[in-house]
């Protein structure tokens, strides 16, 4: 057939009725055996493919998801992607990424092509909302919005994130119980709540084990390379450096290993270093890096999951959905030389 085969062409060739074809290519229910089984061998023979434009016409669905992210070029986003476009795809919805890369009028126009209807529901892992434009205020919370990993403080959004706070802590403890006592860390963005809740766990474990927290220990970046990079830099300017570091994430931790390494500090012997992620190249690091694994294509299908509930009308969680961490001790942490 030259033209795209239509529902009309499949009823015509089995003498029956356009409307028993949709029904039975829409999983109704209601076309029973053998002739839903006819119908569905005549759509693959004729390599029919259902009308994407016209069916979003009818049910006023992009059929759509966007997942925005404030860095496309991190790896971690790609692992959460995954999980969200499996269960994306088994109920029917392509996924688009949205890049903010940190600028705030990108990220408000993702939220202006939800409230456009280029898509049905949002993945957003960016830890702000952006101002409404003209109001003043934040966007209402009863948009079809999941918020993955990060946190809004005081937003009423569905959440799928880990334990922060407890996560960085147990980090922070493997540190200690190899014999560090000088531990530095380098946070993300001061004002940004999962930074904040790293923080808090690198001060409760080392205020466990009754060890002094300088202020100049604690370094804040901006969860890249070359943030980390420099965050050590102004560590190992100290008259008395650091033995150790915890690294808000694992990007951060590769730059301040980099760091090191032009400083002729040899990692783990001279210092140890933990990252926070568990990124896919954290295990093809040399040496491979302690860091704290998150289980990304997990959290990718949770939050989806939870987005198709809410466009499905079932509702929201009442309290965050948390997720499991690991602590994989790997080849950048050692005891303390001496």
């Amino acid at each position: 057939m030259s033209q795209r085969p239509r529902i009309k062409d499949i009823a015509e060739r089995l003498g029956v009725s356009p409307a028993t074809v949709s029904r039975a290519l829409s999983d109704t229910g209601l076309v029973a055996e053998p002739t839903l089984s006819r119908i569905r061998e005549a759509a693959s023979e004729l390599d029919y493919r259902p009308n994407v434009s016209a069916r979003n016409l009818r049910t006023r669905r992009s059929m759509a998801v966007l997942m925005v992210v404030r860095d496309v070029g991190n790896p971690f986003y790609l692992e959460v992607m995954k999980g969200v476009e499996a269960a994306a795809r088994e109920a029917g919805y392509a996924v688009l990424m949205g890049n903010t890369e940190g600028n705030a009028d990108r990220e408000a126009s993702y939220f202006d092509m939800l409230r456009d209807g280029h898509a049905d529901g949002m993945i957003l892992m960016t830890g702000t909302l952006p101002a409404r434009p003209g109001s003043g205020g934040e966007w209402p919370d009863d948009l079809p919005v999941v918020v993955a990993l990060e946190m809004i403080e005081g937003s009423a959004l569905p959440h799928v994130q880990i334990d922060n706070e407890g996560a960085a802590a147990r980090a922070v403890a493997h540190l200690v119980a190899l014999g560090h006592r000088r531990i530095a860390h380098i946070g993300g963005p001061a004002a940004e709540i999962m930074a904040k809740r790293r923080r808090a766990g690198y001060r409760r474990a080392m205020a466990e084990a009754g060890l002094p927290v300088p202020a100049s220990y604690e370094e804040h970046g901006d969860y890249l390379l070359r943030g980390g990079q420099e965050a050590c830099r102004r560590l190992f300017s100290l008259r008395e450096p650091p033995t150790a570091i915890f690294a808000a994430n694992d990007e951060m931790a590769f730059g301040a290993i980099h760091e090191l390494r032009r400083l002729g500090k040899e990692v783990p012997g001279d210092v140890s270093v933990v990252g926070f992620d568990d990124i896919y190249l954290s295990e093809a690091f040399y040496p491979p890096l302690t860091t704290v694994s998150q289980p990304r294509a997990e959290i990718g299908r949770e939050a989806m999951t939870l987005l198709l509930g809410i466009l499905a009308g079932t509702g929201k969680p009442d309290s965050p959905v948390l997720m499991p961490t690991t602590l994989k001790i790997r080849e950048t942490t050692a005891a303390p030389r001496g």
